[in-house]
């Protein structure tokens, strides 16, 4: 029979190696149509830097997970806690905003509207795509500063009542010290959703009115404008349904201390939240022709 652990270090182990090598696929394609072609789109560029952020990200969570399961005493050290979970933070972060640039990207590709700003918007992304990603590694690091003293004041404040026998003392002070760090990351990470949803609201909006043209000037079919539209609005909705995911599980990882099997929901949580970099890296993959057909070609090959 297996133990948890053993189940744990296979499915985590598994999670790791198709994450690494869809997200390394996603940036190896790219780099090698980048050097043929000596130019790069903006969409591909973002891809790339977020496939880069993801592999990061992955390892990290990875790292985490192994060490708080299976070798807890290696956080005895609070440095080394503090270190994993400030680059979790940032890498965390880091790919949240590129994600949410490739969805406001393919918006500003795909959507018609004749508005002044729209228009703007959408000439301007592609001249500035360099510093809109490095505007996201600042902001990225930023908030990793601004979290790395609060994860080390709640290590060290837990570490003072996890021996305690009175749970509701334990839970009252344990809600004090994870309101405002969490209440910090789920702030922050609001911005990155709302960005993406109102990216995909505007999708829906102009499908409808590109819909309605089409009846108008008797057209019928679905043309390569319209599958743009849902193929984008496929690819948002999946990071919006992964990102949650990932951060309900986020939570329970932060709050498993206050549940009996803290162990089991800690790998549970930790399982779960590494779906988000690996499952929607799949998604973009399917969703990309350019990254799509090689990959049938591999599978297909015999």
């Amino acid at each position: 029979m297996f133990s948890n652990k053993d189940i744990f270090t296979i499915v985590i182990t598994a999670e790791f190696i198709i994450g690494m090598l869809g997200n390394g696929y996603i940036g190896l394609v790219n780099w090698i149509d980048w050097i043929k072609k000596k130019k790069i789109s903006s969409i591909d560029y973002v891809l790339t830097s977020l496939a880069i952020s993801r592999m990061c990200l992955i390892a990290t969570v990875v790292l985490h997970g192994i060490l708080t399961t299976l070798y807890p005493d290696v956080f005895e050290n609070s440095k080394i806690l503090i270190i994993v979970c400030s680059f979790w933070i940032f890498f965390n972060y880091l790919s949240m905003w590129f994600a949410t640039c490739l969805n406001v990207f393919y918006c500003l590709k795909i959507a018609n509207f004749s508005h002044p700003l729209f228009l703007w918007l959408k000439w301007r992304t592609d001249r500035v795509v360099h510093w809109i990603l490095l505007g996201c590694f600042a902001v990225s690091f930023l908030v990793g500063i601004i979290l790395a003293p609060i994860v080390s004041y709640g290590y060290r404040f837990h570490n003072l009542i996890k021996d305690s026998k009175n749970i509701t003392e334990m839970f009252h002070m344990s809600k004090i010290q994870y309101f405002e760090p969490m209440t910090l990351f789920s702030l922050f990470a609001m911005v990155p959703f709302i960005f993406s949803l109102i990216s995909f609201f505007i999708l829906i909006i102009s499908l409808r009115r590109h819909i309605n043209q089409m009846k108008l000037n008797s057209k019928g079919g679905r043309d390569p404008n319209t599958q743009a539209h849902v193929k984008a609005m496929k690819i948002i909705t999946s990071f919006l349904f992964f990102f949650f995911i990932y951060c309900v599980f986020f939570l329970l990882v932060s709050y498993s201390y206050l549940i009996t099997e803290q162990k089991l929901a800690m790998m549970v949580g930790e399982i779960v939240a590494i779906l988000y970099p690996s499952g929607h890296s799949v998604i973009l993959i399917f969703g990309n022709n350019k990254l799509r057909q090689p990959t049938f070609r591999m599978l297909t090959c015999r």
